[in-house]
């Protein structure tokens, strides 16, 4: 059962750093046509940071055989999948009704004088309404779905083996 929870956390783990991947990518603050992350970036680095340290501490279990290491590698799980279901609950709205913003159009001088006062005018432009969305808005359902499934099993498979389920 052991290897299993192994399986199910790397798989967990791959789908994760897709995600990390988009994020990153997507997340462009300066472009033009992106809206701010929801995502609060220390979560996400302190959910990255503890899925991979949760992956070694189970994976020195495996080699070790210590209990003490699966109750750790549990506990950092535990920690791993609250901040996981922040980031899912943040996610949620984004996914459900992408934000729209409006960039308010410049005020332009017009070129052509006023032909009482013989002085330019400034007219506004119209505003421009654009669709962005945030850099989660575009991760595919499907893998934060199989990331939330692989990141459930691998919490029970987890536990079961810390507390002694299938041991020989």
């Amino acid at each position: 059962m052991g290897f299993a929870a192994l399986i199910t956390w790397f798989a967990a783990v791959l789908a994760g750093l897709y995600m990390f991947t988009v994020w990153l990518i997507e997340n462009d603050v300066t472009a033009r046509h992106t809206a701010p992350s929801q995502l609060p970036v220390p979560v996400i680095f302190t959910h990255l940071a503890l899925a991979v340290t949760g992956l070694v501490v189970w994976v020195t279990y495996l080699i070790l055989d210590r209990v003490a290491l699966a109750w750790t590698a549990f506990g950092v799980l535990c920690v791993i999948a609250l901040l996981g279901i922040t980031m899912f609950a943040r996610w949620v709205p984004v996914y459900r009704d992408p934000a729209t913003a409006e960039r308010p159009g410049q005020i332009q001088a017009d070129p052509r004088p006023d032909p009482i006062w013989g002085e330019t005018r400034t007219v506004p432009v119209q505003t421009e309404v654009v669709h962005a969305v945030p850099a989660e808005g575009n991760f595919p359902i499907a893998v934060v779905v199989s990331h939330g499934l692989l990141a459930g099993s691998t919490l029970v498979l987890v536990f079961l083996t810390a507390i002694g389920v299938g041991a020989s």
